[in-house]
């Protein structure tokens, strides 16, 4: 079956205001984040930390999603045009995120949260990784909302027909007339893989459901981070074989990309924390003691 996707990227508009359902995504990854986290803090999966401190390490993480996202996308894809115009990282309305530059900036808030708590990072990073995964489910998403970051040709008789995804001088036709040469089957040619929707079935839905059942247990540090790493990078790496590479530019043999190139030192990073947690010590629930005089 080919579908043709016609969804409006603006989910509310209020004169000049417009709500974009990509921004309803990030609010609702970060809504599931903070009541998973909740939920977390109150089984005693971070013992010494209460809330108050749940929150903080929150509203870090989100700094270093949004500010990191932004800055790798401007490093990694767009490395030409930030030389030219540094100001263009400011421009967030146009869009451009990177996941691996919003992890280094997630890395970086944690440690700096780890070390005013007086944690060790990586028990902060195994609390937050299941957190994560239904935030990037939303956000691809959002990318399909968006119809952006779509995928190849499929080549058969299923698939999606992404207008802004047509060649010339299709691309530019209304989206009227698209829907009427799509009807008689003309734009059948054209139907893409929706990549986007399978990075939030795996990346999304496979990996938090791995990672919240097996972090529900005590398990040895670094176990959660390395799953989470390793995970995400196999899971990029093989879907990116049927999405368009970022820019149309491969960086050899005609099917390596730049974000499997970017993937590749997060298989090995989680391998090395998977090998070290055999040396690792058992991490176990502490439950929250209640203040004195406190109801039970």
């Amino acid at each position: 079956m080919i579908y043709f996707h016609d969804i409006d990227p603006i989910a509310i508009s209020l004169g000049p205001i417009k709500v974009h359902w990509y921004g309803i995504m990030y609010l609702l990854g970060f809504t599931a984040a903070w009541w998973l986290g909740r939920k977390r803090i109150a089984a005693g999966r971070l013992p010494g930390v209460d809330a108050n401190g749940f929150s903080d390490l929150l509203f870090y993480a989100m700094l270093g999603v949004v500010v990191g996202g932004r800055v790798g996308y401007m490093l990694f894809y767009a490395t030409s045009e930030f030389l030219h115009n540094p100001l263009l990282l400011f421009k967030v309305w146009d869009g451009g995120m990177s996941f691996h530059g919003g992890l280094l900036g997630v890395l970086l808030a944690a440690w700096w949260w780890s070390r005013k708590h007086r944690l060790h990072l990586f028990d902060t990073l195994d609390f937050v990784a299941p957190l994560v995964p239904l935030g990037l489910g939303f956000g691809r998403i959002g990318n399909f909302i968006g119809a952006e970051l779509w995928g190849k040709y499929t080549g058969g008789s299923w698939g999606v027909v992404f207008p802004s995804g047509l060649p010339a001088p299709s691309n530019g036709l209304d989206l009227a007339t698209l829907k009427a040469e799509f009807a008689t089957g003309a734009l059948n040619q054209y139907a893409r893989h929706p990549s986007q929707l399978y990075e939030a079935l795996l990346e999304g839905l496979v990996m938090f459901l791995v990672l919240w059942a097996v972090s529900a247990k005590p398990r040895h540090r670094y176990v959660i981070a390395g799953l989470f790493a390793l995970m995400y990078g196999i899971f990029r790496f093989a879907v990116e074989f049927v999405r368009m590479p970022d820019n149309g530019v491969y960086l050899a043999f005609d099917w390596f990309t730049r974000g499997q190139l970017l993937s590749l030192p997060l298989v090995a990073f989680g391998l090395v924390l998977l090998v070290l947690s055999r040396r690792a010590p058992v991490l176990q629930p502490v439950l929250p003691v209640a203040p004195e005089g406190a109801k039970a």
